[in-house]
């Protein structure tokens, strides 16, 4: 490859290490051309993915200012540029990897993270973005829906909620408590003079009798 042919390969390897999310260096030895097509269409449209030279690659990324790659950068290379959701193109990898054992996926960088082959793997485990926004939307409408209904209840089944709980508090009151609440009071009226007074009264009418017939 001639210098300046050399410069705008480096250029254009940098670029898209630059406007990546996520890369994946891959070692594509044994794959037929067909293979490599079906490979970049498993990838969807958020990633590309291209053979690469070594030693190119190398310069590039440090031009990108990257790093962690050198040590995957060892034999026949293809790297998937991913822009949009790495853990589509992961699946996307792993998928084609099972039925086409000679593609190995070395390693990469997530976020500027280096990651294993066996990580990116495990990312491709995960749930896409899609999915687990579908799954927030449908918690958050579910939980919408509940909150509706909570204030849309009619008073009449408010009302029903609250004389049962009357009913219920109610009927736990121990007996104890009603017996003594309708027995009556033990203390006389104040205004009733207490019986062991009246003899006195009595008494003190006759002596007063007595000293007048006297007299």
């Amino acid at each position: 490859m001639a210098r300046p042919d050399k410069a705008a390969a480096v250029a254009e390897l940098a670029d898209e290490f630059r406007s990546s999310n996520a890369v994946v260096l891959t070692e594509y030895r044994g794959l037929t051309v067909k293979q490599l097509t079906e490979l970049r269409r498993s990838l969807g449209g958020n990633a590309s993915y291209a053979v690469v030279k070594n030693t190119l690659t190398k310069i590039a990324a440090r031009e990108a200012g990257v790093s962690g790659l050198d040590d995957y950068l060892s034999g026949p290379s293809a790297i998937a540029f991913v822009k949009g959701d790495p853990v589509e193109a992961a699946k996307g990898l792993r998928d084609f990897a099972k039925a086409n054992p000679v593609l190995v996926v070395k390693g990469g960088l997530l976020d500027g993270a280096p990651l294993t082959g066996e990580e990116i793997t495990k990312l491709a485990d995960l749930e896409s973005r899609e999915v687990l926004l579908a799954k927030l939307a449908g918690a958050m409408k579910a939980s919408l829906q509940n909150a509706v209904s909570l204030f849309a209840a009619p008073l009449a089944q408010t009302a029903r909620v609250v004389e049962a709980l009357r009913q219920k508090v109610e009927a736990e009151t121990p007996a104890a408590e009603v017996a003594a609440d309708d027995a009556p009071a033990a203390e006389a009226p104040a205004d009733e003079a207490p019986a062991d007074e009246a003899p006195a009264a009595e008494t003190a009418d006759a002596a007063e009798a007595t000293e007048q017939n006297e007299g």
